[in-house]
């Protein structure tokens, strides 16, 4: 039985998931968010404790005082909100702590919108348990959606919470670990509702400066260099998909006339020209994507989203970091300053091209 200081902790809980990107004000998926969230708060633990106790496995000591580091940094170096989120520790036991469902229509490549009232219309809608992420994504499926369900190890609630350390996180290697920290981090530091393609690409450019920053402060000039040269070759292939994307945009624009078995006989010739092309580019350079299941299980528009989501509008925060000469608290205002501009300023930074 709940205290009564636990009970209104819930009641806060439920109604701040209300307003979270993690659920919608629908009885049944409200309380699935709401529970999920009460339940991952009550298993955090202050890292230190964690690290002092003496039945602690040496390994994750070691894993959880490069998060004290990289969190100290983030602060620091990268002038990243110094609050109590990333300080705490909680064990899930499960492989993610979410399921994102992602959807778009058969012949389009506009996300489907999810919109509340904090963070405004987004293009996810997450689940606590896989099976319902999957139940869902089945009826938006028979919607005629293409869907996808993706697993995230790690999210943020926007600084509404103290977000822990997740044993999720742990199946990192120490570099994503850590610039999941800064990038988790940065969707504290701005946010801009009904934007995901902003404000992923934001915390994407945030991690990666902030990763190279770590490797260099630390003397680690040989990681530096394969890291730079990982991040060079991925955004090579972000091209690709960006390209592949463009292609289809304006395949599904100049076949809408057209019957929709034809239609889809395109739209599979289109599907498979992309994978052919970033394969052979992985071929090319000894590399893997990091999207090698999705190539082999056949892409779809979710699948494409998805990626735009995240990479699409990262060359223009580049080049803006690059205006900036690299002035962190600089290139934080010009990106607020986007973020409080009209919808047409942020569009023309997504459609920046390449430095």
């Amino acid at each position: 039985m709940l205290t009564e200081a636990a009970a209104r902790s819930a009641q806060l809980i439920i109604s701040l998931m209300c307003l979270l990107s993690l659920s919608a004000c629908g009885t049944t998926y409200l309380l699935q968010a709401a529970q999920g969230q009460w339940q991952l708060m009550r298993k955090r633990q202050p890292i230190e404790r964690v690290v002092a106790d003496a039945g602690t496995d040496a390994a994750l000591k070691l894993r959880l005082q490069l998060v004290q580091d990289a969190r100290d940094f983030a602060t620091t170096a990268l002038q990243l909100p110094d609050n109590r989120s990333y300080r705490s520790y909680a064990v899930l036991d499960r492989p993610y702590v979410v399921w994102n469902v992602v959807a778009a229509p058969e012949f389009s490549l506009q996300p489907k919108r999810w919109c509340f009232p904090i963070t405004g219309c987004i293009a996810y809608r997450g689940y606590f348990r896989e099976q319902n992420a999957r139940r869902y994504a089945d009826t938006l499926q028979r919607q005629g959606y293409d869907v996808l369900v993706a697993g995230v190890a790690a999210y943020s609630t926007l600084g509404r919470f103290a977000d822990p350390v997740l044993d999720t996180m742990m199946r990192y290697g120490d570099l994503d670990l850590v610039g999941t920290i800064f990038h988790e981090l940065a969707h504290q530091l701005l946010y801009v509702k009904h934007d995901s393609e902003f404000n992923e690409a934001f915390a994407m450019t945030v991690e990666q400066e902030g990763l190279a920053r770590w490797l260099a402060a630390r003397g680690r000039s040989a990681e530096l260099a394969a890291y730079q040269q990982r991040r060079a070759q991925q955004q090579d292939m972000m091209r690709l998909f960006d390209h592949g994307r463009t292609g289809l945009a304006t395949l599904y624009s100049t076949t809408a006339a057209q019957p929709v078995a034809q239609r889809r006989e395109a739209k599979q010739q289109k599907m498979e020209e992309i994978t052919a092309t970033v394969r052979s580019y992985q071929q090319q350079h000894g590399v893997r994507s990091g999207y090698d299941a999705w190539l082999q299980a056949g892409l779809n528009n979710a699948h494409l989203v998805s990626i735009g989501t995240y990479f699409e509008c990262v060359p223009g925060f580049q080049k803006l970091l690059a205006e900036h000469e690299g002035d962190l608290p600089a290139f934080y205002e010009a990106a607020r300053a986007l973020g409080r501009g009209p919808d047409a300023a942020r569009r023309a930074l997504c459609r920046a091209s390449q430095l």
